[in-house]
Formats: structure tokens, C-alpha cells, sequence
């Protein structure tokens, strides 16, 4: 059963970050086009329910969103507490 929990909990992770990587790329491309854009709130809240690592990366991939101080700060800021919250998951339950 913990098994089963855990491997649920990475391809969640897995998922959400790949989606959340190629969200940004869309931004960045429909940014180049004038376009309709993703709204700032969605790509913030992509990254706070565990998508994370792929904001930081798709901010570094595409080059966006690296001068708005909401996510040179905040996506960082939010693995930070991230990884705070699953070490003191571990360090609790294990």
C-alpha cells in the first residue's frame, strides 16, 4: 500500500512538472506573438502544487519570467518550502 502511495505521489510530481515546463514555453511563445496569454496566477500555482522544478526550469529553458520579482523570487521561495515540508514529512514519519 505505501508502495502504491509513493509511486502515485512521483508520477504526480513527474506529470505536474512536465506540464508545468511546457506551460511556460507556451507563455514565452504566445509573449513573442502577441498573443493570449496564461495568466501569471496559473504559472505561480502550477509551481505551488508541485510543480516547482519545472517552472524553474522552463523559466531558465525559455528565458521568461526571469525579471518579474514574483518568480525570480517566489518559484525559488516555493521549493524551498516545499523541500522544508517533505523533510519534515520524512523526518516525522519515518
Amino acid at each position: 500500500m505505501l508502495a502504491q502511495i509513493k509511486i502515485g505521489i512521483l508520477i504526480y510530481l513527474a506529470a505536474i512538472n512536465i506540464v508545468t515546463f511546457f506551460l511556460y514555453g507556451i507563455d514565452k511563445w504566445k509573449a513573442k506573438r502577441s498573443r493570449w496569454r496564461i495568466e501569471e496566477a496559473t504559472l505561480l500555482w502550477m509551481a505551488a502544487f508541485g510543480g516547482s522544478v519545472g517552472a524553474l526550469l522552463g523559466m531558465n529553458v525559455w528565458h521568461h519570467k526571469t525579471l518579474h520579482k514574483k518568480f525570480k523570487y517566489g518559484v525559488p521561495a516555493i521549493l524551498i518550502t516545499q523541500l522544508i515540508i517533505i523533510g519534515l514529512i520524512i523526518y516525522l514519519w519515518f
